[in-house]
């Protein structure tokens, strides 16, 4: 803060030396003044959570945690789906589409940095984007299980398993790896990092309301295919007001403003006829 600024203002502090009156501060003009800006620019790994205890169990932004130290014994029951000595997959005790993973690193120096951060490093997105390609396919494979019968570009290859004489090579059937996507939230909800793997109908109950659909819907998620970010687009990404922002639908692309019930009905309607594709 500054003192008195001019000689002829210490002039008019009656009752003081000068060295008093320049460091005497004025709470008037103290109030007055127009605040310093805070420097909110950010760059690769200066993406920090919050003060807080990662292995604080009772915090329930620390609920990952369980399945990356001890996946063997993770509650509930199957939400495993794989472990590794480096990565776990779960699945999302609360979907936003159908089927809804999420891979873990194990490595203590990447689980507790923010995305931005660990997925700087060569090696470990290596790494992070093999496991997600094994989970696609696994996601692919239940897509086909759950809704193959329903898919026109399924039924060729549904009717050569199921005829008499199957051929020894059969029909690709539909692309079901194409309707999964991966990626991270900007500012994740949990505190150790995981990667989100998720098909794209956007079809579950646990898709509640507006932030739920734009954290999937709008650059609040990135791919993991564009990292390694740039420090310009982790700032653009960090500081966007996303949940904000209108809905648009994943399918058609019409918008539906703030009014997530219409949404809602619409990707009802939106998801059975993705299914029939």
């Amino acid at each position: 803060m500054a003192s008195v600024e001019d000689a002829g203002d210490v002039d008019k502090v009656e009752g003081t030396t000068l060295r008093e009156a320049a460091t005497t501060r004025n709470a008037f003009t103290e109030l007055m003044k127009p605040k310093p800006k805070p420097d909110k620019s950010r760059t690769p790994n200066q993406f920090r959570h919050p003060a807080t205890d990662l292995m604080d169990l009772g915090n329930p932004r620390n609920h990952l945690l369980p399945y990356i130290q001890k996946p063997e014994s993770a509650a509930p029951a199957g939400s495993v789906v794989s472990y590794n000595d480096d990565w776990v997959l779960i699945k999302d005790l609360y979907p936003k589409s159908s089927v809804h993973l999420l891979l873990l690193p194990r490595s203590p120096q990447h689980y507790v940095a923010h995305p931005f951060d660990a997925l700087q490093d060569p090696q470990f997105l290596s790494s992070a984007k093999a496991e997600v390609e094994k989970a696609k396919d696994l996601i692919a494979s239940e897509l086909r299980r759950l809704y193959g019968s329903f898919s026109a570009s399924e039924r060729p290859r549904r009717d050569a398993l199921e005829s008499d004489d199957p051929p020894d090579t059969l029909p690709p059937g539909r692309d079901w790896r194409s309707e999964v996507i991966a990626g991270i939230h900007t500012h994740p909800s949990m505190n150790h990092m995981h990667v989100h793997i998720i098909s794209r109908d956007r079809h579950s109950p646990c898709l509640k309301h507006r932030k739920h659909y734009n954290s999937f819907n709008t650059d609040f998620f990135v791919p993991l295919e564009a990292f390694p970010l740039s420090p310009e687009e982790c700032q653009r990404r960090w500081g966007m007001e996303w949940h904000k922002m209108d809905m648009g639908c994943w399918r058609c692309g019409k918008n539906f403003g703030n009014r997530f019930q219409r949404l809602k009905d619409h990707l009802e309607e939106e998801f059975m006829d993705w299914r029939k594709e």
